[in-house]
């Protein structure tokens, strides 16, 4: 069983909110100045600020400032985590449903018989 992981809770907290998952995505596409990311979001600038720290402290983005524009890049890295963990428990629920599976043979085979 995995360790309970603090960095991997700091990135799920992080990616549990739509507009924060909307700010990655655009960030996918490159760096992106706070105006441009707070733009769609009809949200007032302090709480884009609030939720880009939170992006920040888990290490999803970072952010660096020329002059008075703060601009923001994704780091992908930081999704590797996630990843390890999701492909654990794909494996540990794969596991689980070919033992049911061959349990339910079992029984439907011993039922015909």
């Amino acid at each position: 069983m995995t360790k309970h992981d603090p960095d991997l809770s700091l990135v799920f907290h992080a990616l549990a909110d739509p507009t924060r998952r909307a700010m990655l995505a655009r960030l996918a596409a490159g760096p992106a100045p706070v105006s441009d990311l707070a733009r769609p979001t009809g949200l007032r600038l302090p709480t884009v600020m609030r939720h880009l720290s939170v992006l920040e402290d888990a290490g999803l983005i970072a952010t660096t400032k020329e002059g008075r524009v703060r601009t923001c890049a994704m780091v992908p890295e930081a999704l590797t985590p996630v990843q390890s963990w999701l492909e654990e428990q794909r494996a540990l629920w794969d596991a689980r449903l070919d033992r049911l599976d061959a349990y339910v043979m079992t029984l439907m085979e011993t039922r015909d018989t």
